[in-house]
């Protein structure tokens, strides 16, 4: 019914620009500057009693206000937007209720000021001087927000105070130097009496992290309960953890039996100790990516593989530090969706000359020259870049916005998982075989982190036991199985997301193929469905013409 229709769209404005006027910090990165005369480039999201308070009502107002809805008779498109809403309904819910993150996991606080701070240094949308003013009214309300953190954080595991206080140290560097360098010189008298207060505020904080927080401790797990509610509502793939689990764990044997074939005679072993020696060097890595970024993009626009956006604003950058917690190797940090003609990212962290040998050399033979391919299909080219590139096209604007922020997991990082194998499929690096067997080791890795969730999370799983998953049956590096513990400790329901992804859009594609049947394109078929952006993997295949 029209009165139907008419109600989602305006539901889907209001929740979209709702949520970007709870998180300004979030609005900056989306591209949303102003929201009912307030100029959100200024402010922080709020973490007061009553800036919490606000987001529950705001959240039960609109559950309230999507039970009006009838699914049924909405169009495809917007039932894949209700979708949308109403699992992050859900998730935010579930989080203020019962998870409360803002209770022990001081990172938020600390990645909120890092990203609050570093998207208006690099994100272009006004002159640099009203960026730089937008910059020193943030830098002003950092003390608050420290302090609100402070009443707010009951506990915390130990591994998040410890990635805490090291991100924090690369807030301090960013405003200390990186800010500071660039201030035009009318504003420099603003700046450092605001960076003063910051930086206080700041180095207090971290000093509570280490005094006081420390001696609070509680468990990074969520439990099962939780564990399965947050997996619901985050992977909307149909599939409790056990069945994916399930799944996980069948497909770990039919890859290794992949590379032993691809292998033989050499064990696998042997053939990836063979692919590790060829590798860049601490201080040729970050060329290396960028030379890699050339060779894909090539390939694709030879291959035809998909359309590639018109744009070229992707840039090769170091993960800023406060980010280096999560993206330990690699990341990528989209175009706001209403300004995508700004900066993209392809973040990659540098390796430290001043770790140990040993750790230098296990980081280089991971990410050796076909790992590190592999990781720039994935975070690049075709992987998310061209994903989201491509998404931020999608009208109306409420709609790009909605799956841009709050769009599917499994989509997102299926897709760029399931580019690693296109482009093997495809022929890239002429056929090679340690591109094949690189692709194979990243799979694994994916069914791995899988693994490595749900049992962590909900059954008991050791340091010890994971480890050896990591390093005997899926022939990691020490150096990299160590941090991926780290990342399964700092978040929950993300890392199954790249294997439940790519099994989906396999499954998708071959569902369009049989449909089509000799009419099946490829280009085609990946066309229309990043047309759609990130809708749960479920309704993608009706969305397809």
């Amino acid at each position: 019914m029209p009165g139907e229709k008419q109600d989602i769209s305006k539901l889907t404005d209001d929740f979209v620009y709702g949520s970007l006027a709870l998180s300004p910090v979030n609005a900056t990165s989306a591209g949303y500057h102003e929201h009912q005369g307030v100029k959100l480039d200024q402010k922080l999201d709020d973490y007061s009693p009553e800036g919490i308070q606000e987001q529950r009502q705001f959240y039960n107002g609109f559950r309230d206000r999507l039970a009006l809805i009838k699914p049924d008779q909405l169009s495809a498109e917007e039932r894949a937007d209700y979708q949308i809403i109403e699992n992050q309904l859900n998730l935010a819910l579930l989080d203020l209720r019962e998870i409360q993150s803002f209770r022990h996991n001081p990172t938020i606080y600390v990645e909120l000021v890092g990203n609050a701070l570093f998207n208006p240094l690099v994100l272009e949308y006004a002159p640099k001087e009203a960026r730089y003013r937008d910059i020193i009214q943030r830098l002003f309300k950092v003390p608050a927000l420290m302090e609100q953190a402070r009443r707010n954080l009951r506990d915390a595991p130990e591994v998040w105070n410890r990635v805490a206080q090291e991100e924090n140290d690369g807030n301090l560097d960013l405003i200390d130097k990186t800010l500071r360098a660039g201030v035009p010189e009318a504003l420099k008298p603003d700046f450092e009496r605001a960076a003063s207060g910051a930086l206080g505020a700041l180095r207090d904080f971290s000093s509570f992290l280490k005094k006081d927080l420390s001696g609070r401790t509680s468990d990074w797990r969520l439990g099962k309960e939780k564990y399965d509610k947050k997996f619901r509502f985050t992977l909307v793939s149909g599939k409790t953890p056990e069945q994916v689990l399930a799944e996980a764990e069948a497909a770990l044997k039919n890859i290794r039996d992949e590379m032993a074939k691809l292998a033989a005679p050499r064990s696998v072993k042997e053939a990836l100790d063979k692919i590790a020696q060829q590798q860049a060097t601490p201080a040729t890595y970050m060329d290396q990516a960028r030379k890699d970024l050339d060779e894909a993009t090539a390939f694709v626009r030879e291959k035809h593989l998909v359309t590639l956006p018109n744009r070229s604003n992707l840039q090769v950058i170091p993960t800023p530090e406060f980010m280096r917690g999560v993206y330990s190797v690699a990341g990528f940090n989209a175009a706001p969706a209403l300004e995508p003609q700004l900066g993209a990212f392809y973040w990659v962290t540098p390796i430290p000359t001043d770790w140990p040998k040993e750790r230098i050399e296990s980081k280089l033979r991971e990410y050796n020259r076909y790992g590190m391919m592999q990781i720039t299909i994935h975070e690049a080219m075709p992987g998310h870049y061209v994903q989201l590139e491509i998404g931020n096209n999608l009208d109306p604007k409420s709609r790009r916005l909605l799956r841009n922020i709050f769009g599917n997991g499994p989509y997102v990082e299926g897709w760029a998982t399931y580019t690693q194998q296109l482009m093997s499929d495809e022929g890239f690096l002429n056929n090679s075989v340690e591109l094949r067997m690189t692709l194979y080791k990243q799979l694994l890795r994916a069914i791995a982190n899988t693994i490595l969730d749900i049992r962590l999370q909900t059954m008991g799983m050791t340091e010890q036991e994971a480890l050896d998953l990591m390093i005997k049956d899926t022939f990691q590096e020490k150096e990299e199985a160590t941090g991926k513990i780290q990342r399964a400790q700092l978040s929950s329901c993300q890392l199954p997301t790249y294997f439940v992804g790519w099994r989906g859009w396999l499954d998708v594609r071959e569902d369009y193929k049989k449909r089509k049947g000799a009419a099946f394109n490829l280009t085609q078929f990946h066309d229309a469905a990043l047309k759609e952006s990130a809708v749960p993997m479920p309704a993608l295949s009706g969305l397809l013409p």
